[in-house]
C-alpha cells in the first residue's frame, strides 16, 4: 500500500533515498523498483526491519545489472545513525502520530537531508482519525499506538520551521476509512466480524489488483475522506 507519490517527489536514478520509520518495507521496497537508487530502511522494530528483508528476498532484483542497493537499520527518529546531508529524498509515513517528541524527528529529517533534496511526509488526516479515536480507545491507546491528531496547519508548520519550503499535498486512501470506522465500531481487536473480514479482503484486492473502478473512486473518496494527508517539502540549496 504505497502512500506517497515517487514522482511528486522527484526520485531518481543515482540518488539515495531514506524511509524513515520503514516498517514492513511497503516504501522500501517500492522505491528500490521504482529507480536505479540506494534506499535505505529504518525502524525501531528489529522485527519490522527484519520482514523488510524478508521482502527483498521473496521479490528479486527485476535486473541485476542496474545500480541498485539497499540498506536496513534498526535506529531512533530521535538520533539518526547517518551523517548530515546523506540523502536526496526522505519518506516518512505515518510515523510522527506514533512519536511524543515529534520536532526533535524533524530536526533530524533536516538534518540528514541533502541542500535542494524533498521530504514527503505522511499522518493520519484528522477527521478520519478523530472518528476512530471517538469510537475506539483500543485503537490508539496502546504501547506504540498513536500519541496525537495532526491538524494538517500544525504539521505543515512543524516542518516549515525547520526551514524546509512545501510545495504540495494529496490525500490517499479513502476507501481504507470506512474500513477503520467499521473495525472501531466493533472492536479493533476482534477477528470474528464477517463484514470486518469481507472489506479487509476487498481492499487487499484492490491493491494487488487496483481495477480501474476502485481506482476512480479513489480519487473521489481521496479528497473527502482520505485515511492519510501527505505533504512534500523542499530544502533549500546550500
Amino acid at each position: 500500500m504505497q502512500t506517497v507519490d515517487f514522482n511528486v517527489l522527484g526520485l531518481k536514478d543515482g540518488q539515495r533515498a531514506l524511509d524513515l520509520g520503514c516498517g514492513a518495507g511497503r516504501h522500501v521496497h517500492a522505491m528500490y523498483y521504482y529507480a536505479k537508487c540506494h534506499v535505505v530502511g529504518i525502524d525501531l522494530g528489529f522485527e519490522d526491519v527484519k520482514r523488510t528483508r524478508s521482502g527483498f528476498e521473496q521479490i528479486p532484483d527485476m535486473d541485476p545489472a542496474t545500480q541498485r542497493a539497499f540498506s536496513l537499520s534498526v535506529g531512533n527518529a530521535l538520533a539518526l545513525p547517518f551523517p548530515d546531508a546523506t540523502f536526496d529524498k526522505i519518506v516518512c509515513s505515518e510515523v510522527m502520530e506514533h512519536i511524543p517528541d515529534y520536532k526533535q524527528a524533524l530536526a533530524e529529517i533536516e538534518r540528514v537531508l541533502k541542500p535542494g533534496g524533498t521530504l514527503a511526509i505522511s499522518v493520519p488526516r484528522f477527521f478520519p482519525e478523530w472518528v476512530c479515536w471517538k469510537l475506539s480507545d483500543d485503537y490508539h491507546n496502546e504501547p506504540g499506538g498513536h500519541v496525537r491528531i495532526f491538524r494538517e496547519s500544525v504539521l505543515k508548520g512543524a516542518v516549515t520551521e525547520k526551514g524546509l519550503s512545501f510545495f504540495h499535498r494529496h490525500w490517499a486512501h479513502g476507501l481504507h476509512s470506512p474500513y477503520w470506522w467499521l473495525k472501531c465500531a466493533v472492536g479493533v481487536k476482534r477477528e470474528d466480524v464477517k463484514a470486518v473480514n469481507l472489506y479487509k479482503k476487498f481492499l487487499e484486492w484492490d491493491i494487488l489488483q487496483a481495477p480501474w473502478l476502485t481506482r476512480a473512486l479513489e480519487k473521489i473518496a481521496g479528497p473527502l475522506m482520505g485515511k492519510s494527508v501527505v505533504f512534500y517539502f523542499t530544502k533549500g540549496a546550500a
